[in-house]
């Protein structure tokens, strides 16, 4: 039986964890530059936010914290 790496088999969820790990990383710091250029409320503050929430972080972030 032949894997391929996100269907099962050993790596398959330790690439998923790294994919979504790089995801965060990437969203966290998209967020912190992006508001230190249009938002009024402090950019690490927006950053964190989205650390602890992801999804509704970036939702709340572009409604909310953009000018």
């Amino acid at each position: 039986m032949v894997f391929t790496p996100l269907q099962g088999g050993p790596l398959g969820p330790l690439l998923f964890g790294l994919l979504s790990l790089l995801v965060l990383v990437a969203a966290v710091y998209w967020t912190y530059t992006d508001a230190k250029t249009n938002s009024d409320q402090p950019a690490w503050l927006w950053a964190l936010v989205v650390f602890l929430a992801p999804l509704l972080g970036i939702l709340l972030y572009v409604l909310l914290g953009r000018e």
